[in-house]
């Protein structure tokens, strides 16, 4: 292998690392469940959703890692990062934030207008608004909340090109997911997240049964939310049986995480919530489709 390959492939791996790009996997599957569920069926549309779904959300993640470029060295999970280490000037940070952006809009806007401004809002709201709040106050969960949520429904916007109820609902649902799934994230990493004076547990108590309680209620309240779509009709019983079996898991791995207060529950809380949502959005998917064939052939 040669010293110029050898060199490519470092800058590769710098630029994967600062943009966070294999975490983009999870934001690309949220908005192609939106995008299927709500009806759509171009492929062309679909490509632009996930490649131009991946680039904004590589962008917010690579602005988030300049701002955070001195705290990040405080903190052992980010410490190994380009900007920290040196490894990457200002300069080209900045410029692969900038193309990512520009292009990643680009592509969102040859989907509609909507999906654009959506794209935008998503990475203004993530880098200006949650991340300078992340120091200041544990509310930045839930503004937070707000750009993380986008996904669902922006793939909902590619597909129908409206602001409806359909996609406001896949909003929701991911929307309440988020704090579970974060707490649990901000619970693994509390110790260093203190460091940087970071305090993102919902209790000013940190690690505690508080804070914990609050995961509990929130891990509950998915399970009759997910459902929503069912209530409504959208789905079959498939959604019903699959996101009560899978609400009561996640609920049981909160629980734990109540009663023991240990790393070890919230970690295992912390790859449910990875494992969970994926599974839930794509059973909307697939049972939609079913379900539209079966009340198609007059068979309730």
């Amino acid at each position: 292998m040669t010293q110029e390959v050898l060199i490519q492939q470092s800058l590769l791996k710098k630029i994967i690392l600062f943009t966070k790009f294999r975490l983009s996997l999870l934001v690309v599957l949220s908005a192609m469940s939106g995008y299927l569920f709500a009806g759509g069926s171009d492929y062309i549309q679909l490509l632009f959703l996930m490649l131009g779904g991946s680039l904004v959300t590589a962008a917010s993640n690579g602005a988030n890692q300049i701002w955070e470029k001195d705290i990040d060295k405080l903190m052992a999970r980010t410490s190994n990062r380009p900007l920290p280490q040196g490894q990457m000037s200002l300069r080209s940070a900045y410029s692969i934030v900038i193309a990512t952006l520009v292009i990643g809009t680009g592509l969102l806007y040859l989907i509609n207008l909507k999906c654009a401004l959506l794209g935008l809002a998503a990475f203004i709201s993530y880098v200006f608004m949650y991340t300078p709040m992340k120091s200041k106050s544990p509310w930045a969960v839930f503004v937070g909340a707000f750009p993380g949520a986008i996904p669902p429904f922006l793939g909902a916007i590619a597909a129908t090109n409206t602001f409806g109820f359909l996609p406001g609902v896949l909003f929701f649902v991911q929307f309440t997911w988020q704090f579970p799934h974060f707490w649990a994230i901000a619970w693994v990493t509390h110790e260093d997240y203190k460091k940087a004076g970071y305090h993102l547990l919902p209790s000013e108590s940190g690690k505690s049964k508080q804070s914990a309680f609050q995961i509990l209620l929130y891990s509950l309240a998915l399970i009759p939310f997910s459902l929503i779509p069912w209530i409504l009709d959208w789905t079959g019983n498939t959604t019903f049986v699959i996101a009560a079996i899978l609400g009561t898991l996640f609920f049981i791995y909160a629980y734990k995480l109540f009663l023991s207060q240990e790393d070890a529950d919230a970690r295992k809380l912390m790859f449910a919530s990875f494992v969970y949502l994926p599974i839930i959005q794509f059973t909307y998917v697939l049972d939609k489709a079913e379900h539209i064939k079966i009340l198609s052939h007059g068979f309730i």
